[in-house]
């Protein structure tokens, strides 16, 4: 199976281990440690010398190729292979495979290429820092899955879009890129210094709202490119650029400062300075202001008073805070163990550096992010509050305690606290994901989920490669369906589709936009039968099929469905869908099993009383409906009828429910399917005006 022609009798060994729990997507670095009897220390330093990857890029090594033998000799699914190999995300395995091997899985699969080139392992480290990070993964397949299942579509024609029809509708007004700073000294471990000025400038930037600054993470990539100064704006869609260079010499910081007009590509303001180390926050704060004044960017007295705020008083505090970055920025676990360290030195220096306590409480939120059993959730708590402590008007950290509320699910408490972040910090990627996902998931709001997707599109979007466009754009376009806005979300799934025609879950959506267009429910079925049997454990789109049978009342095929999912649902505990429990036990009572059926009505009440989303009373109505209390069922959907951003499916599929056919008749429900109708396009009309305001649209 291995390609790994540096083998030799240690690393075969340490092969075969990781071949043998190869399924256990909890094994790692540790586990291995364990059986092979070593110290991890001794472990890595023995693969690294052997095969210069780290051990948790070795054990990754191992199980991509697993998966390229398994493509090739078995007909397994890509994504029962990608469980088979230890991804507890599909996505995720296609996108380390298409990184490692140059191709996606799907692509080799179909036998496109008879030989597949495997990339130099030299690239396998540089794959494995440009992981996403937490905030990152809050766009990713599985985050969007989640909630697209309630997802209905619009009723466009679909029409091929070029990519670069999405960046003529985004406002490039005093938009800024920050490149990455070259290190001018012959020392390599001034590097950290130099990329800290980066970050420093790139932070004061950001806190000025008449700018748009684009992230960190999207500008990395041209750190050593050979693009133009116009090609790397084009893509950025930026209209001014920041070179810079710097060394460190001694107690001296020699910094050369280029700000670009990119339209013409010509230099606006050049400047060199010379300080000594003592003075670099002054340095930080005036090349700010020097870039501020000459794109003519309005700054606001209190986004100068944050401009000029020192974090520390203590330089050698500093200087371990910036040393932190660099592996806290790899977000691997041994990189934020190896941060963790360093921002408890600048601590212990400067037991009031706000800044490093925030960065130590988001360390170890990484670090229990994925975990069942939270272990960090009272130390993130602590470090919040020192931080909040010590500088209560930081972005930084206000986003830290937002994530202890987050680590907790007290979803609501987290908020205020990002809202209040974006205040101080109002080109913040990472504020702006997280809210979006919040408002998307588990606060339902459909007009901030469609702000906040849009303003993480116009500061993230090319931190990414095409894959992860592709879900970002697939995710905004079910952002704008939700909200009634056909034409956009027409145009974003074109854009998801073009980024990466592989992609699984556009295809599924274009379904209930055809549906929309047509109203054809057989037709849309028959599509989704197909869809599903591309990948027969596709449980979303099994219920989804379920489903639609029940409207048409054909509750044979419904049971046929829905069985299947309760049987895999069941055989993995999964609680998923539970606002699905009704349907099926109406379907299930329509076979003759009385006894299953209760136990889903049951199922089903429970969600409704544990129910604090605003569709609430909608449940509600439909579990009296089925109640027969058509009085109690229509005082309900009066309560529904008065929310606020409820989504687009509500207005097409409501009515399609066959428990509304007994409520037709009631003398009060036109007039309270018309409210609904009527309340939801008032809010479309207000999102409209908003968006417009903020140049979002």
């Amino acid at each position: 199976m291995s390609n790994i022609s540096y083998q030799g009798k240690f690393i075969e060994q340490v092969e075969a281990v990781v071949l043998e729990n190869i399924s256990n997507e909890q094994f790692g670095v540790s586990e291995l440690a364990e059986i092979m009897n070593m110290s991890r220390s001794n472990l890595l330093r023995k693969i690294k010398k052997d095969t210069q990857l780290s051990a948790s890029q070795f054990i990754r090594q191992v199980r991509l190729q697993k998966g390229l033998e398994l493509l090739k000799q078995t007909e397994l699914t890509i994504s029962e292979i990608s469980y088979q190999v230890g991804f507890g995300n599909n996505s995720y395995f296609i996108k380390c495979f298409r990184e490692y091997y140059g191709y996606s899985p799907g692509e080799i699969r179909k036998k496109v290429f008879e030989e597949l080139p495997i990339k130099d392992d030299s690239n396998f480290e540089n794959n494995e820092n440009t992981q996403k990070s937490f905030f990152k993964q809050y766009q990713l397949p599985i985050t969007f899955l989640t909630f697209l299942i309630v997802v209905i579509g619009v009723f466009m024609i679909f029409q091929k879009i070029s990519p670069k029809t999405e960046r003529e509708n985004i406002n490039i007004k005093k938009s800024i890129a920050i490149l990455p700073f070259k290190n001018m000294s012959s020392d390599s471990t001034n590097l950290y210094f130099v990329n800290g000025l980066m970050e420093s400038s790139l932070n004061n930037l950001q806190k000025i709202k008449n700018l748009r600054v684009i992230s960190r993470t999207s500008v990395e990539k041209y750190r050593n490119t050979d693009k133009t100064i116009s090609e790397i704006a084009k893509e950025l869609n930026v209209n001014f650029i920041v070179e810079g260079s710097g060394q460190r010499i001694g107690d001296q910081v020699l910094l050369n400062i280029q700000l670009i007009d990119a339209l013409n590509d010509t230099p606006i303001w050049t400047e060199q300075y010379k300080h000594k180390v003592l003075n670099i926050f002054d340095l930080q704060n005036t090349v700010a202001k020097k870039i501020t004044e000459a794109i003519k960017a309005t700054v606001t007295p209190d986004e100068l008073k944050q401009i000029n705020k020192k974090p520390t008083e203590n330089l050698q505090a500093y200087d371990f805070y910036l040393k932190a970055l660099v592996p806290f920025q790899n977000e691997t676990k041994e990189g934020l163990n190896e941060a963790i360290l360093l921002f408890e030195k600048a601590i212990t220096l400067d037991p009031k550096f706000a800044l490093a306590y925030s960065k130590l409480a988001i360390s170890y939120y990484y670090l229990d992010i994925n975990q069942t059993k939270k272990q960090y959730t009272d130390i993130i708590n602590n470090y919040a509050d020192k931080a909040l402590l010590y500088d209560s008007k930081s972005a930084e950290s206000l986003i830290a305690k937002a994530l202890y509320y987050i680590n907790i699910n007290e979803f609501r408490l987290a908020v205020p606290h990002l809202e209040k972040a974006l205040e101080y910090n109002p080109n913040s990627p990472s504020v702006v994901q997280i809210l979006a996902d919040l408002y998307s998931r588990v606060i339902p709001d459909t007009g901030k989920y469609l702000k906040y997707a849009l303003m993480g599109l116009q500061l993230d979007i090319e931190a990414n490669d095409s894959i992860t466009k592709s879900y970002m754009y697939l995710a905004l376009s079910n952002a704008f369906v939700q909200n009634g806005f056909v034409d956009q979300a027409h145009k974003y799934i074109n854009l998801s589709l073009d980024y990466n025609p592989d992609n699984n879950y556009a295809p599924y959506l274009k379904i209930f936009i055809k549906y929309a267009k047509d109203q054809n429910m057989e037709k849309a079925t028959n599509s989704l039968v197909k869809e599903w049997q591309k990948d027969t454990t596709r449980i979303d789109i099994m219920q989804e099929v379920a489903k639609f049978y029940y409207f048409q009342e054909n509750y044979d095929r419904a049971f046929y469905y829905y069985n299947k999912f309760i049987t895999i649902k069941n055989k993995n505990d999964l609680n998923i869908y539970p606002q699905e429990n009704l349907k099926i036990g109406i379907v299930y009572e329509k076979m003759g099993l009385i006894k299953q059926a209760e136990e889903f009505y049951n199922a089903y009440s429970t969600y409704c009383e544990n129910d604090q989303s605003i569709y609430q009373p909608a449940s509600l109505a439909m579990k009296y409906l089925h109640e027969k209390k058509p009085n109690l069922a229509i005082k309900q959907l009066k309560i529904f009828a008065t929310k606020n951003n409820y989504q687009y499916w509500i207005l097409l599929f409501l009515e399609k429910d066959p428990l509304m056919k007994t409520l037709k008749n009631h003398p009060e429900y036109d007039d309270v399917i018309k409210k609904i109708n009527d309340r939801f396009w008032e809010n479309h009309i207000q999102l409209k005006k908003l968006l417009k305001e903020k140049e979002l649209i």
